[in-house]
């Protein structure tokens, strides 16, 4: 699943290791999200669109075959 993580880090200058602590998860799991290596569970990828200020949809491009 594509996200727009690193865009959203680089906008604020946030380190992957500032935004892991704030969400409660290492800084290898934003890593692994923003290559698209892991899909983020419901909780997390609500933890981080809050984060933000923006909707879960405004973080994660869903794409039909995600749902595959």
């Amino acid at each position: 699943m594509k996200t727009k993580i690193t865009e959203l880090r680089r906008q604020q200058k946030l380190s992957q290791e500032e935004l892991a602590k704030a969400v409660g998860v290492t800084r290898q799991t934003i890593t692994s999200l923003e290559v698209g290596k892991y899909t983020a569970s419901l909780v997390l990828a609500y933890k981080i669109a809050h984060y933000f200020n923006l909707t879960i949809e405004d973080v994660f491009l869903f794409d039909e075959e995600d749902s595959l």
